[in-house]
């Protein structure tokens, strides 16, 4: 028998509770959550971790996508006497910043879109078996589709390269966390940003304006890598860009981008706010021309003329 006080709007009041032994072979579901003492997942592929467990995962994956936020390599780590299969730093970055918070404000606000609540509802997954790349390279040119393969082409990826969700807890916030992660190439195609750790920057700092994802706005530390050309370059060009389409575009994680292959890109991008960012890769290009150019004209031979 237990004696508990209770105190809502009117007087303390007591109240007894009696606990009956539970029968034998019965789990105890309040006994505490320890490394020694792991749940059940709440999903296939789920692990729970303990609030230490969580809070050392989320700064050993920030330190270790800070020295390279390309990662896509796997390691293993020891955490607090448990292996972790950690393969990829940044994915568990996201994962353990994103909640009790943030992850919350992007499901409640797929939960308030009726797009979003039927991608919800659905729970569509972009991968190479879901989404036919072949037919899509046919579409026509300046379609999303066509978009889409022509950028997954060009750098070199794949739809298939996502990892899975582990350390979110909540089955349908993981949902929304796979479906982020699975629409970033997505992102990548409709504003034209590369894979190098620039166009990365720059799409990281749109994403956080747009999705509020703490791992996106901690991924800008990285900037400290780039060349001092090329931090001049984020700051001059592509973070204003972010901040002013990252402000006025609508709610990425509520596109149903299954069903926006075959429209124009230029009318998505209108309806969504995105502004097209300046091409980096032509950018680089450019300058790299330039260079060379510079370099032949103080390699060429003088010539002396004679009086």
């Amino acid at each position: 028998m237990l004696l508990f006080l209770r105190q809502r709007a009117g007087p303390l009041t007591a109240r007894t509770v009696t606990f009956q032994t539970p029968p034998a072979g019965i789990y105890i579901a309040s006994r505490s959550f320890s490394v020694l003492n792991r749940p059940p997942p709440n999903y296939p592929g789920h692990v729970p971790l303990t609030p230490i467990e969580r809070s050392a995962l989320a700064v050993g994956s920030a330190i270790g996508s800070l020295l390279n936020p390309r990662r896509a390599g796997v390691s293993n780590l020891s955490l607090l006497c448990n292996c972790l299969f950690l393969p990829d730093l940044i994915a568990a970055l996201g994962e353990t910043t994103a909640t009790p918070y943030f992850i919350y404000r992007l499901r409640d606000a797929m939960l308030s879109s009726p797009t979003g609540r039927r991608i919800l509802r659905d729970r569509p997954r972009i991968t190479s078996e879901t989404l036919s790349l072949p037919y899509l390279r046919s579409l026509p040119f300046n379609t999303v589709g066509h978009t889409y393969t022509t950028w997954l082409d060009r750098e070199g990826v794949s739809p298939d390269t996502r990892d899975r969700v582990q350390y979110i807890d909540d089955e349908e916030c993981a949902y929304v966390m796979q479906r982020y992660r699975e629409c970033h190439d997505f992102y990548h195609a409709v504003t034209g940003l590369p894979i190098m750790v620039e166009g990365e920057l720059a799409l990281k700092a749109f994403e956080f304006l747009n999705t509020l994802i703490p791992m996106t706005g901690l991924s800008l530390f990285a900037v400290m890598r780039l060349k001092p050309a090329e931090r001049e370059r984020f700051f001059s060009l592509h973070l204003p860009w972010a901040v002013r389409s990252g402000h006025a575009s609508k709610e990425l994680i509520n596109v149903y981008w299954e069903e926006q292959l075959k429209r124009d890109v230029d009318d998505l991008r209108a309806e969504l706010g995105i502004e097209r960012p300046p091409d980096l890769r032509q950018i680089r290009r450019f300058l790299k021309e330039q260079r060379k150019r510079e370099k032949e004209r103080a390699q060429a031979p003088r010539t002396v003329s004679h009086v």
